[in-house]
């Protein structure tokens, strides 16, 4: 698996620009990838977005930074070789999507399946074979169970705020490890003990 995490400058791929986007191989999670970039000329940048991710306006405006297009391409030249490459994260069909629309901004080719696996539906799998209720947002109807209440399910404080992408990916890879396996995976989160 090839767990993604991407921070945009908005929720929509076709408005809003990649600004970080972190991966790791779940096969050999020593393997990461990394980058910022600024945002495509044009791009929409919302404050909501900017206020999650820590960026500001002029951090993902910055010139001297690679644009969204060297950053994908570097991306994709980082996976191309891995075994598994089946995206995976919390909510990560608008990572795929960005990360998609992307490299069809820049003009390169995309072959990356459109299959996912989603962490939300790992967690809510898990505890209801534990005999869990998984939370509810009452007021709007829907899944209460963010990447914040995975953590602390299994046994992880909180991602720290503002987080870029790298730190949302090892987040997600330690919480589908922990789901999947009932086993660590990475040293920045040895000290925390599963929960269950």
């Amino acid at each position: 698996m090839l767990v993604l995490d991407i921070e945009g400058s908005g929720l929509s791929y076709e408005k809003n620009s990649i600004v970080s986007l972190g991966a790791i191989d779940l096969e050999n999670p020593t393997n990461r990838f990394y980058a910022e970039c600024r945002v495509w000329d044009g791009a929409h940048i919302e404050p909501d977005a900017l206020e999650v991710n820590g960026f500001t306006k002029e951090e993902v405006t910055d010139s001297n930074k690679m644009t969204e297009a060297e950053l994908i391409r570097n991306f994709i030249g980082w996976a191309q070789d891995l075994h598994n490459r089946t995206f995976a994260g919390q909510n990560v069909s608008y990572d795929r999507d960005m990360a998609k629309a992307a490299a069809h901004r820049a003009h390169l080719d995309w072959n990356f399946a459109h299959r996912t696996i989603d962490v939300h539906t790992l967690g809510w799998m898990h505890m209801v074979k534990r005999g869990l209720i998984p939370p509810l947002d009452e007021e709007h109807h829907r899944s209460a169970l963010n990447l914040d209440v995975l953590l602390n399910y299994c046994g992880i404080p909180e991602e720290p705020q503002p987080h870029n992408a790298l730190t949302g990916a090892l987040c997600h890879a330690e919480v589908i490890s922990r789901l999947l396996h009932n086993k660590k995976l990475l040293p920045e989160f040895e000290q925390y003990e599963i929960s269950w």
